[in-house]
């Protein structure tokens, strides 16, 4: 059997700043690092539950379909998230920031017992009030990228952001400075300590 590499492709970092975190969990035996995986896999796709992983100091996540109704469900490619950051939202985003998911890849490798899933989210336009706007602290080059790999009996959780720039391309001053302020704030690590006990969460620690 042709052996193949299951790491997830990450999107090519052109300009702005990256992030990459990641948690390792090591396990004795196939059996417990698979049923850890397909666990973590489940949390990974069930965004509505990203909130209570990260603590409720965290931003809020909630899932949106094309159409901007709420989504009880795991993440589809096209669908919406809503989040709900602490302080001021953008008008644009009705008080919310708003990314899409651009593309959802499973991987799997029978030859070498592994396996990896990847999510894809862009800065996205409000899908209540489709105008081209992004309604976003980032710029429409960002991505976040969120990831879960099984190599035979190691699991690695991570969150990659790749190409951030703040949106300062919004037509009012207001979210102009509020997306600088918040962008700038990401950029500088202060969403780190989120991501970081999201992937954990994953793997179930705490």
């Amino acid at each position: 059997m042709e052996q193949h590499d299951v790491t997830p492709e990450l999107p090519q970092q052109e300009v702005g700043a990256k992030t990459d975190i990641e948690v390792v969990e090591q396990f004795d035996n196939t059996n417990e690092a698979q049923q850890l995986y397909n666990a973590a896999k489940s949390k990974l796709l069930n965004v509505n539950a990203w909130h209570e992983l990260c603590g409720s100091l965290s931003a809020g996540f909630a899932l949106v379909d094309e159409k901007g109704g709420a989504a009880n469900r795991q993440a589809k490619v096209n669908d919406y998230f809503k989040i709900d950051i602490p302080g001021p939202g953008t008008s644009k985003g009705k008080g919310y920031d708003w990314v899409q998911v651009e593309n959802i890849e499973n991987k799997k490798d029978e030859f070498t017992d592994s396996e990896s899933i990847i999510m894809t989210v862009r800065p996205a336009e409000n899908p209540c009030k489709k105008d081209g706007d992004i309604a976003h602290f980032f710029s429409e080059e960002a991505t976040s990228n969120f990831t879960l790999i099984r190599n035979a009996t190691r699991v690695t959780a991570g969150v990659h952001g790749r190409n951030e720039l703040p949106n300062i391309k919004a037509d009012k001053l207001i979210d102009k400075a509020r997306n600088a302020i918040v962008g700038t704030s990401a950029l500088a690590g202060f969403s780190n300590p989120q991501w970081t006990k999201l992937v954990n969460a994953w793997l179930g620690k705490s």
